[in-house]
């Protein structure tokens, strides 16, 4: 008699091994009832013959647990939460208590779901499991009437919706009053998501504490994820006990935790040298690893060259990041799903709730910056299989890649009042009208708009986002707990790393599992089950791959919006005879070879310096790769206030190598731009508007050499300094401008 696992929502009724136990090699039990649901209660036999209607399986059984959950939900009408391992049974729990409240004259199931593969995952499941199960997303927009009418005439018992859409006007103000009204039960999928403790904190999560207290009298509540730890449970269970302010109830939580060991993961930690040894590691050892699996990386410009690396060595191999088409992102992952290529390299955007029952493996090019997030990510592997292979090879610029992204996900105090006494002057306004009041990116600016929509200080209505007028304090303490625990979570990933302990154990221990054990099959509790040597034949491609140079840079084409605001007279089209052509930069500071030593070259505290012949070199290289329509007829730089030096020496070093005449440097007549790393285009722009003239004795040799400028500059991040330089050389008599940068910073 088997039990039942997700891996029984494949239509097959195929869970477990026959033997009462699943992939993971444990005994299961049955939530202290009689293993073929007979015993005194009626509601637990009704349930089991969902779960074997569900599962086509006639002698599956539930999980320990599973019914305890499933009771609390239908019979007691309360707010749950379950954090158990990937590959327990979560959505077994909440698909049958959908089937069982539909049953008994209740509303479609809300399933509150994070990401669109996790949503595409769901829905497949549910209709194999014979379950009415639609969307409402930004993929789908043209849809949602035709689906909203379903649900009034009751032909769907599950609708999965993003966290996202709950501050979409349209869907917040017409569409989830009527799914409130009507809901016979709320899932909060990845909960964790919720809380700002957890790895991968999300703020229109916290929405749903407001949606909890406005639903009727009644209807419960789930919410499950695989990575809490004890600081993240007692966010949640604060979150899903707010009073109702239907009827004032609220009060406790039922909270069911389980082991969080995976018994079929092997995991381990390599590691190497260099990013070429860890490149070179791939193309010899991809293919000893099981099946088919994810290689993970930190950034999307690690994924685009792993990829390539891999193809050429005769991997078949797919990208997959933020910034990947959707279409291709779907294609991918049906790709990976059928066994048609060996592996997906993927950011952290192929994450929760990606499933494939028979993934084999998970490798990490850099580790994640907590052992919780790491835990979440593993946890794609294995779940329907009683072997799969972990390893993590970790890099010397993780941590900087680490800094980087928790700074930018951080609220800031003067920025948050920036943008509340922008609003409260302003009126209505949309971020890039925003962007010409406060000197914030869009990326943080948007999650700092709804971090405070959060907090009801400013709200999104039709045509941008406005003030509430209610008071806002910035929460300094809480923020300052939050930035330390980021830390310490950073040092315990650190030490993942260097532990003699278990690594599973370990895991496990950062999630405050009191039930974890040592593993026995780890490379510290077995020994290493991976090999460490490397071939010559990969050193020579992973080397090629590392020092391979020439990133475009595409040319700005148009003025940001409101730059009269700023005192900058510019708006619409960059006419074309002031713009750049495309131009290079030599490497991104994320790539993981000329990339490494660029980002040590040009860090702030790094000494001025002689360009060093290697990055000369690379810079040739670059230019005899280019490719473009016509040649360079001379060369000029834009004056850098921190590297002086190695700017001009570069640029001498081009020059000679190119024979190309030595124009100089542009001036600074008023002392250049502040040259302060950040802020948004607006700002950017309006830093450097002005800052740039053309010395009058170019003028000759800009009419002699009628051709393209090379002009060069140190570092490209918004791209305007190089605008704004490209444009006076225009103006000046340059028929043509080529920037090259020596790095940008992704």
């Amino acid at each position: 008699m088997s039990t039942v696992d997700e891996r029984s929502f494949d239509g097959q009724g195929q869970g477990l091994d026959g033997q009462g136990q699943n992939a993971e090699g444990q005994r299961q039990g049955a939530g202290g009832q009689d293993r073929d649901g007979g015993g005194q209660d009626p509601a637990r036999q009704e349930a089991l013959g969902v779960l074997r209607e569900l599962t086509r399986a006639p002698e599956a059984d539930f999980h320990e647990g599973q019914w305890e959950a499933i009771r609390a939900l239908v019979v007691e009408k309360r707010r749950a939460l379950v954090v158990q391992r990937t590959g327990w049974g979560k959505s077994a729990v909440y698909f049958v208590a959908s089937k069982l409240l539909r049953r008994a004259g209740a509303g479609p199931s809300i399933i509150i779901s994070p990401l669109l593969a996790l949503m595409r995952d769901q829905i497949e499941a549910a209709r194999r499991a014979g379950v009415a199960a639609e969307a409402i997303n930004s993929a789908n927009s043209t849809q949602w009437g035709e689906i909203m009418g379903r649900l009034r005439a009751g032909e769907i018992d599950v609708l999965l919706v993003s966290p996202e859409r709950l501050n979409n006007p349209g869907f917040r103000d017409e569409i989830l009053p009527q799914l409130m009204a009507t809901t016979g039960l709320l899932v909060i999928d990845e909960a964790h998501c919720i809380s700002d403790w957890g790895h991968d904190f999300r703020p229109d999560y916290r929405r749903i504490r407001d949606v909890i207290a406005r639903m009727p009298a009644g209807v419960p509540v789930l919410a499950t994820t695989a990575t809490a730890n004890s600081r993240v449970v007692a966010d949640i269970e604060e979150q899903l006990g707010v009073d109702s302010l239907v009827d004032g109830t609220g009060g406790e939580v039922f909270t069911l935790r389980g082991p969080l060991a995976r018994a079929s993961l092997r995991l381990g930690v390599l590691r190497l040298a260099s990013p070429e040894a860890r490149l070179a590691w791939l193309v010899d050892h991809l293919g000893d690893l099981p099946g088919s699996g994810i290689i993970y990386t930190l950034t999307v410009s690690a994924a685009q060259d792993i990829t390539e690396l891999l193809k050429r060595a005769g991997h078949s191999a797919l990208t997959y990041t933020g910034g990947t088409d959707p279409e291709e992102r779907e294609a991918a992952e049906r790709a990976l799903k059928a066994n048609e290529v060996k592996c997906l390299v993927a950011t952290s955007a192929l994450g929760m709730g990606f499933d494939k029952r028979d993934l084999g493996f998970v490798v990490h090019v850099g580790a994640p910056s907590s052992p919780v997030a790491y835990y979440q990510q593993v946890g794609r592997a294995g779940r329907g299989t009683d072997h799969a292979d972990v390893l993590l090879l970790p890099g010397a610029e993780d941590r900087e890649i680490w800094r980087y992204f928790a700074t930018a996900s951080m609220p800031d105090e003067a920025r948050a009042t920036a943008v509340l006494t922008a609003l409260a002057e302003g009126g209505v306004l949309s971020p890039p009208a925003l962007e010409a009041r406060v000197n914030l990116r869009r990326s943080p600016l948007e999650l700092l708009l709804k971090v405070l929509a959060v907090d009801g200080a400013v709200e999104r209505i039709s045509g941008g986002w406005r003030a509430t007028g209610r008071p806002w304090e910035f929460d300094r303490e809480r923020y300052a707990r939050i930035a330390e625990e980021r830390v310490t979570e950073q040092n315990a990933m650190l030490e993942f790393e260097q532990t003699s302990q278990c690594r599973m154990l370990y895991l496990t221990n950062q999630l405050d599992d009191p039930t974890g054990q040592s593993c026995g099959k780890c490379d510290n509790c077995a020994g290493p089950w991976y090999s460490t040597t490397i071939s010559e034949e990969a050193k020579a491609l992973a080397g090629g791959a590392t020092a391979r140079v020439g990133v475009p840079i595409a040319p700005r084409a148009q003025w940001p919006q409101g730059m009269d605001r700023l005192g900058v007279p510019v708006k619409g089209n960059i006419p074309p005879a002031e713009r750049a052509l495309e131009g290079r930069a030599i490497a991104r500071f994320t790539d993981l070879g000329t990339g490494q030593s660029l980002r040590a070259l040009l860090a702030p505290d790094a000494p001025d310096q002689e360009a060093p012949a290697g990055l000369v070199q690379a810079g040739i290289r670059v230019l005899a790769d280019w490719g473009w329509t016509e040649r360079p007829v001379a060369v000029a730089y834009v004056p850098s206030r921190r590297r002086p030096v190695l700017v001009e020496s570069f640029t001498r070093a081009i020059s000679e190598a190119g024979r190309l005449p030595f124009l100089g440097a542009l001036e600074t007549p008023h002392g250049g731009p502040s040259s302060q790393p950040g802020g948004n285009s607006a700002y950017r722009l309006a830093d450097v508007w002005g800052q740039f003239a053309v010395p009058e004795g170019w003028a000759a040799g800009l009419a002699e050499h009628r051709g393209p400028v090379l002009l060069i500059d140190d570092l490209v991040d918004s791209r305007w300094t190089m605008t704004v330089a490209a444009r006076e050389l225009r103006r000046a008599g340059a028929e043509a401008v080529l920037p090259l940068a020596l790095a940008t910073p992704a």
